[in-house]
């Protein structure tokens, strides 16, 4: 079933309205027809309610709100902070984060980092938009934000926001992610921090160890930067979710 989003003042009444793009996709994309059924989540609240389409046309999709359904959004945050890949990397990791669960991804400039961002305001439209649109596929209750580029210095400051940060090292050889999130299980706000294709510098791995973070190996092979976050959350939703 299809998931789209609105927000707060689209719901009244019991009656939720779908406008613009999203109303043209379900008209002449999907060719829903009149009592078909999908979800909507309000992006002001976080509720997910399953809904049945009374009016349609392109411009609007007037649905019947027939009741609240169970959130799909895990019982913890995670918040990946990503060492800024390469334009294409960072799409598939946004897609594959949102799908796995991520609440929110900061991209981070790093002594390493191979790309440059450009034109950082469209470059963040785009990511919001692959950000939506996998939250739609994976039938999200929200839509995870794709926060502005940070220095690592801005991320060392945000240390002591999380309960638990967690740095993927490859040259780390003794502690695993698996023995750090059954000492910390109990762990509700936590950071993920992954390198770019350059890996993350010695200095900046000590500096954010200093601060309280914890070095993590994710197994006897060097994972890619854009294989790396999909791991760990992969990880983390099993340990926390299943």
């Amino acid at each position: 079933m299809h998931n789209f989003f609105v927000e707060n003042n689209q719901i009244e009444n019991n009656t939720a309205r779908i406008y613009d793009q999203d109303a043209k996709h379900i008209s002449t994309v999907l060719r829903m027809k009149k009592g078909e059924k999908l979800y909507v989540s309000n992006k002001g609240t976080n509720i997910k309610y399953l809904s049945q389409i009374e009016q349609i046309s392109k411009e609007e999709i007037v649905c019947k709100i027939i009741n609240e359904v169970a959130s799909t959004e895990p019982c913890i945050n995670v918040t990946l902070f990503q060492g800024l890949p390469k334009a294409d990397k960072m799409e598939y990791i946004i897609q594959k984060s949102v799908e796995l669960g991520v609440y929110e991804i900061v991209p981070v400039e790093m002594k390493n980092c191979i790309y440059k961002l450009k034109d950082e305001n469209k470059k963040l439209q785009r990511w919001q938009t692959i950000s939506e649109t996998a939250a739609k596929q994976s039938k999200r209750n929200i839509i995870p934000k794709v926060s502005s580029l940070e220095s690592i210095d801005s991320l060392c400051d945000k240390i002591n926001e999380y309960d638990l940060v967690l740095i993927a090292y490859e040259n780390e050889e003794n502690t695993t992610l698996k023995q750090v999130l059954k000492e910390y299980n109990e762990a509700k706000n936590i950071a993920v921090i992954v390198g770019p294709e350059g890996g993350l510098d010695e200095n900046e791995v000590n500096k954010l160890v200093f601060l309280g973070a914890k070095v993590v190996s994710l197994g006897k092979r060097i994972l890619r930067t854009e294989t790396a976050p999909v791991t760990m959350l992969s990880m983390i939703m099993y340990e926390y979710e299943l």
